[in-house]
Formats: structure tokens, C-alpha cells, sequence
């Protein structure tokens, strides 16, 4: 089966489908006419990170991955990212739009045989964006009967620089909410109002796909995946191990599986290379680290992991962090002896414009937190050194520790994991990212 893979970047579950008030018809109807997962995860609420767990289905310190690839990170083997095993295996690879794995110089190395993005001329953000879409539009109605991967990235909802794109859009800010854990503030509604109207876009630019997978008739030969990188750029979101900063939206197509169905298990986006793997019926290689999402579709199991995983090390600025997820605990633990805040890695805006102002500086964190999500989903309460989870506090702490063990984590040696040759960070103690 031909593979449309379209993502966005820091656009979280604040999308129509997840009940938010952010009107994105397509990918409704979408959600309805295919499958919907409620707890998907990233593996990484970075950007670099994020997209290599879920393009090479390893975490991202295996992948080499560990800060951002416009600041000189890279991966340690570009073959294993999806496009390249999907080429080496009889399939025309097309990048369409955004990709965060690589520098743009080195875009080559990806794998990918057709890099229709060089001859996007779109101005601004925007009209990229949907130029991205059209151009991936065109190639899917004038393809061959060769299979295909198509990755269509967009650029929205991102924020340029300190606000997001113009799209022409209009949203008032007067009748928005901020979403959880912003204060509902006239700052934070106005910074609520531009990412609405910036997943509008992401939402044209998702229908112009659509209607030429249905157009050409590769509708029902053609597995569509939507998603994003992690949480939305605001505070206590994007570059959190909160689920505000891991989880993501995850909609997919799937020709032969039953409509409208809601998942609610736990899922990885590492989970996303094993199951195309299996759909496209390809040998799954030997550094995977997921599992296949196929036994929750078919009804053959009601999960397929019992915990998942999620770091930070590198972003703006070194902020090193760990923390494994269950159906209901979270254990998160911070590396390092520097316990504020790490400005740097909070993207700027309204919203974290309003929290210096009023003193989130000067906060200090704990360095281990858990929480029981059943009781606490909006991870408020840490109950570190409360006697009556200390079984599940101790059993968490292994299992990060095997997992970290397995997966060679360079943290398990040292706190202070060295910036790689060639790469840039900010100082921790600095306000922006610019």
C-alpha cells in the first residue's frame, strides 16, 4: 500500500477530534472515517527528537538524536530512517514538505528519492504550507502504479519566533479559552486565538491531501497518518514530560480497518515503523524498539505495551529528563543539579511573556516527580516519598533505569551529556532561544 504520512509541528491534541474547541472539519471527518488514538505519545516533546523516534521506531538518544538538527545534531545512521528503509524496498520516496531530521544540506541522506519541497516557492510560513500540500496533491494524482511514501509536513502550528504565522484566519480572542495550564488572561486568549487559526490551515492543507487520495482512487490502496511532534508551544507544554508536552494527536487510514474507531490504549509514536511495517507487509528491521499497533485494530488484543518512555536532553538549552508512563503513573526524573526552569526551552509568546512578568523564574522543580493519573491527570500532586505508593515509585525507578540500561543511554554515565562537534546550545540561565 502506498504511505501518506502528514504532521505538523507543536500541535499536541488541541484539535477538534480530542473535544477542543479548534475547528478542524478534515481531520473530524477523518477521525471518523478511520481510527483515533486518545493515548499516543511521542517520544520526545522536542522537535528533532520527536520526529526520529517515530521515523527511525528507536528512542532518540539510540538514534543519536538528542537536540535539534538546525543546531547541528544528527542521527548516527540516516538508513535507518523510514524513507530510507521504504526506498530500499521498491518504493518511490517523496518529501513534500517540512522535515526536522536533518539539516537542509543533508536532506539527501534521508532517503528520500524525490524531494519536491526544493520547489516550493510559497512566501511566508503559510503559503508554504499549503503550497506543500499542493504539491503533494499533485504528485499523488499524477503518480505511477509504483508504491509511494509521501511526507507532507507543515510548518503551522508552530510559532514564528515570538507569534504564529499570519494565515488569514481571523479568530476572536474575545471568546477563546487559553488551554490547560495557562491563566485565562487577555495575553494568553490572544495566543489561544493565533494557534486556532493556525491549525485552520493545518486543516486545509489536510483536506487538499485528502481530496487527491479520493480523486485519483488511491484512496483505498493508501494508509494516511496524521500527527504531530509533541504538545503546543506554550508553557508547561512543548519540551515538558507532562502529558500537556507528550501527548500528541494520531489519527490514521486504513484501507480494511473498521471506521470510526477509539483507541484508548497506550501508544508510542515508536509504535508507528512496526506497524507500517506489518501493513505494507516489509521484513520489520532489526532496530526497532516498538510494537506493532495491529492486534488494537483487529481486536486481537486490548494493548500492546504496558509502558512507554520519553525524554529531553538537548533543546534550546541542555535540560536532561527522563520519565516512563503507565495506564495510570507517571514517573518523571530530572538529571543535574540546576532546578529552575529552563527559559530558553520555553518557546516565547504571549503566554510566557505573562509567567516572567509574574515570577516563574525565580520557581524552583523538583527533581523527581510521580503522579497517579487517575487521581491527578493534570500532574499537580508528586507524590515522591509518599509511603503508600513507595512499591510503585521503587517499580517505576527500575524500569526507567532497565529501559535506560537497554536502550544505552549516555545519562547513565554522566549528567552532563556532552554537546556533539559542530552542534550550539543556549546557556540554561538565559531568557529566549534567539
Amino acid at each position: 500500500m502506498n504511505i501518506v504520512y502528514i504532521h505538523t509541528h507543536d500541535t499536541g491534541r488541541y484539535i477538534q477530534p480530542y473535544g477542543h474547541a479548534v475547528p478542524t472539519p478534515n481531520l473530524q471527518a477523518l477521525a471518523e472515517e478511520g481510527v483515533l488514538f486518545r493515548q499516543a505519545f511521542s517520544a520526545a516533546p522536542t522537535c528533532s527528537p520527536s520526529r526520529t523516534g517515530l521515523l527511525t521506531g528507536m528512542a532518540p538518544h539510540s538514534a543519536g538524536m538528542i537536540g535539534l538538527a538546525q543546531r547541528g545534531f544528527r542521527l548516527n545512521d540516516a538508513s535507518r530512517h523510514l524513507a530510507s528503509y521504504l526506498a530500499s524496498n521498491g518504493y518511490e520516496t517523496v518529501l513534500c514538505g517540512v522535515q526536522h531530521e536533518a539539516p537542509e544540506a543533508e536532506v539527501g541522506q534521508l532517503g528520500y528519492t524525490l524531494n519536491l519541497a526544493a520547489r516550493n516557492t510559497g512566501a511566508g510560513h503559510a503559503e508554504r504550507d499549503l503550497q506543500a500540500a499542493r504539491l503533494a496533491a499533485d504528485y499523488i494524482r499524477q503518480a505511477d502504479d509504483r508504491p509511494f511514501f509521501a511526507s507532507v509536513g507543515f510548518f503551522n502550528t508552530h510559532r514564528h519566533r515570538t507569534v504564529f504565522p499570519a494565515t488569514g484566519h481571523a479568530v476572536d480572542d474575545r471568546y477563546v479559552l487559553p488551554p490547560f495550564p495557562l491563566y485565562d488572561h487577555p495575553a494568553n486568549r490572544t495566543d489561544m486565538a493565533d494557534f486556532i487559526a493556525s491549525a485552520a490551515l493545518v486543516d486545509q492543507g489536510v483536506g487538499i491531501v485528502v481530496e487527491a487520495l479520493r480523486e485519483s482512487g488511491r484512496w483505498d490502496d493508501t494508509i494516511l497518518l496524521f500527527t504531530t511532534d509533541h504538545g503546543i508551544a506554550f508553557p508547561r507544554m512543548k519540551c515538558n514530560l507532562y502529558d500537556t508536552g507528550i501527548g500528541v494527536s494520531l489519527l490514521m487510514h486504513i484501507p480494511g480497518v473498521a471506521k470510526g474507531q477509539v483507541v484508548d490504549a497506550l501508544v508510542s509514536q515508536l509504535d508507528l515503523f512496526p506497524t507500517l511495517c506489518e501493513l505494507a507487509e516489509l521484513e520489520r528491521p532489526s532496530w526497532l524498539q516498538g510494537k506493532s499497533l495491529l492486534p488494537l485494530l483487529n481486536g486481537g488484543a486490548a494493548e500492546v505495551r504496558g509502558e512507554l518512555f520519553a525524554e529531553v536532553t538537548y533543546h534550546a538549552a541542555y535540560e536532561p529528563m527522563r520519565c516512563i508512563r503507565t495506564p495510570r503513573y507517571k514517573l518523571i526524573r530530572r538529571f543535574g543539579a540546576y532546578d529552575k526552569h529552563v527559559m530558553p526551552n520555553i518557546d516565547d509568546g504571549y503566554g510566557k511573556r505573562f509567567l516572567v512578568e509574574h515570577g516563574i523564574r525565580e520557581r524552583r522543580r523538583s527533581q523527581e516527580e510521580l503522579f497517579d493519573l487517575f487521581l491527578d491527570p493534570v500532574e499537580r500532586e508528586n507524590l515522591i516519598g509518599d509511603p503508600a505508593y513507595a512499591a510503585i515509585e521503587a517499580e517505576l525507578k527500575a524500569k526507567l533505569l532497565a529501559w535506560m540500561a537497554e536502550t544505552g543511554d549516555p545519562l547513565l554515565e554522566t549528567d552532563e551529556v556532552p554537546l556533539p562537534e559542530g552542534a550550539r546550545t543556549n546557556g540554561v540561565d538565559e531568557l529566549n532561544p534567539t
